[in-house]
């Protein structure tokens, strides 16, 4: 989920809770556009973490502390003036905007008390961190917007501090019944976006839950509910917004299907996800410490992986357009035997052919049909034919070189599609080592001159799970690993599994002489879904056998095996009922 309106209620409730009215004893920023305020009272130390980073926004107490510049940079130094050592005392949310606003009282250089305020804005890549006077007239921001970036508004020194308007959205916290049904059911949308385009802060998500819990679709258009249904709305969207200010908060982190990959989360429970994973948390700051620390593991390796992910992505492109050229020109081949019938023909009956004739009609003897052949006038019968045979073998030959470069274009799209995919799973820098050693041994780039690493630090590990009912499970996440899983590490009788079709990771469930219960089957088969190219489908379907049943044809590239009896099932992929051993 977003961080939207209602995550900002309840972190604001939060931090009412925990340091209203305690002082400000040290401000950092740490990185560029993040803050941290430790703040110290008769309850202990909190630290305050507060980021403006358009990728990563986000604000919650965390009790990790960084490592700040020697020199503090300007806007920290404009705190440290003015508030170190002041008291917080107000923690608000405008509206239900996602902005938090801190009152700090503090001694100005007079000794008497004056008092500023903090604005925190968790608006995405327009997130900030505004620091304005008593009248809300800017004093600095972590990011200053002039008018050649915003023409809405301007975050500089000076100005006024403002939220900008959003037109047509309402604040959910006041609405009214009648003004509600004016302004939500009549938009001609479904109802979940009707009810996110119609609040400020009020995220599609939200709206997916007052659908859900007044028993309505939320892809129903609104305009089409009865009476009694849009009062039902009503009741649940109000009760909903009374909940969200005046019950206990329940911070929910709700995970996909697999229970590995954070999907939402929310501070008050979400119905309508009951059915997946989720976890409970004793505070909103605790919830968002451990989805954004999980987030930001996602988008480090993608950071590491983005050089990997482009030169893959340009060589896919380029062999899939090579590869549709040479399917064109194949079809092209496809009139070479009508050129040598032409050929045969005219040295056949030639002879009956008038010197300027443009075209010879006769009997196609392989078909007993009439034939129309073109001719050019210019030239005698056996010249045509010659022609004719010379096309036929010139497209010969260019059919001969397609069939191979087919083989090799088509072979090279589903090696880099392969990679594309051990991209995808790669958990470390060394997945990562591996999978650009393989870019390397097979000329996709330029090998690395530098000091080899050592065999081990290069090699990487495959994922190793285990089942309640102690059966391993191994799983590649690339195809070097593959290849160790499948030929080196796997005996005859354990089972291999792989998505159909599809890139995937080699899984081998080691049978160690036994026979397999059918739920080891249906495990392992969701493993070897859930880590290939179709791990976000609803069905996938897997093939599987024994080990001793897969061979790898002579100089295939890594990851490539053949087998030709299989069984295959239809599974959910997902990574459920196996512990991951570390």
């Amino acid at each position: 989920m977003a961080f939207d309106g209602s995550t900002i209620c309840g972190l604001v409730r939060e931090l009412n809770e925990t340091i209203l009215n305690r002082k400000i004893s040290k401000i950092a920023q740490p990185e560029k556009e993040e803050l941290i305020l430790t703040v110290k009272g008769e309850k202990g130390t909190h630290r305050l973490l507060i980021s403006a980073n358009a990728s990563l926004p986000l604000i919650y107490l965390t009790s990790e502390n960084k490592p700040s510049p020697i020199t503090a940079p300007n806007f920290c130094m404009v705190l440290r003036k003015y508030i170190s050592n002041g008291k917080i005392t107000e923690i608000t949310q405008l509206s239900m905007e996602r902005v938090i606003r801190f009152r700090i009282e503090h001694l100005d250089e007079l000794g008497d008390w004056a008092e500023k305020f903090l604005y925190v804005e968790i608006m995405g890549k327009h997130s900030n961190i505004i620091f304005c006077d008593s009248k809300d007239t800017i004093i600095d921001a972590i990011k200053h917007v002039g008018y050649q970036m915003s023409s809405v508004r301007e975050v500089l020194p000076g100005r006024t501090y403002f939220i900008p308007e959003q037109e047509g959205k309402q604040n959910p916290f006041v609405v009214s019944e009648s003004d509600f049904y004016d302004t939500v059911c009549t938009k001609p949308l479904p109802v979940a976006k009707a009810l996110s385009d119609s609040f400020v802060g009020f995220g599609y998500s939200l709206g997916e839950e007052i659908a859900y819990r007044a028993t309505l679709s939320h892809e129903d258009s609104i305009q089409t509910l009865s009476d009694e249904e849009k009062q039902r709305l009503y009741a649940c969207f109000h009760e909903f917004m009374d909940d969200l200010v005046c019950a206990p908060l329940a911070p929910t982190l709700i995970y996909d299907a697999s229970g590995e990959r954070p999907k939402e989360f929310a501070v008050t429970k979400l119905l309508h996800f009951a059915d997946l994973p989720n976890e409970s948390y004793d505070s909103v700051s605790s919830l968002l410490e451990t989805y954004y620390a999980k987030k930001n593991k996602t988008n480090n390796m993608h950071q590491k992986s983005q050089d990997l992910r482009k030169i893959v992505g340009t060589l896919l492109d380029r062999n899939q357009k090579k590869y549709q050229l040479q399917k064109k020109q194949m079809q092209d081949t496809e009139k070479m035997d009508k050129y040598r019938i032409y050929g045969e023909l005219l040295h056949t009956y030639g002879y009956s052919v008038d010197p300027s004739a443009k075209e010879l009609t006769t009997t196609n003897y392989y078909t007993n049909e009439p034939i129309t052949i073109p001719l050019d006038p210019q030239k005698s019968a056996m010249d045509n034919a010659k022609a004719y045979f010379d096309k036929y073998n010139k497209l010969k030959r260019t059919k001969e070189n397609l069939t191979q470069l087919l083989v090799e274009t088509e072979g090279a799209i589903e090696h880099l599609s392969s990679i594309a995919t051990s991209l995808d799973l790669a958990e470390s820098e060394a997945d990562l080592e591996m999978i650009r050693k393989e870019l390397s041994d097979y000329g996709y780039i330029k090998k690395h001159h530098g000091k080899d690493k050592k065999k081990g630090q290069l090699k990487g590990s495959p994922l190793h799970f285990v089942t309640a009912d102690g059966y391993h499970i191994y799983v590649g996440k690339n195809n070097y690993q593959n290849d160790e899983l499948t030929f080196k590490m796997a005996t005859g009788n354990d089972w291999w599994f792989h998505a159909k079709k599809m890139p995937g990771s080699h899984v081998i469930v080691k049978a160690e002489n036994r026979e397999l219960p059918d739920h080891i089957f249906e495990i392992a088969a969701a493993l070897a879904g859930y880590y290939s190219a179709g791990r976000d489908s609803d069905k996938l379907e897997i093939d599987y056998l024994q080990k001793k049943n897969v061979k790898k044809p002579a100089g295939a590239v890594p990851g490539f095996v053949v087998y030709y009896t299989n069984y295959s099932m239809t599974v959910k992929p997902e990574q459920s009922k196996v512990t991951l051993v570390k």
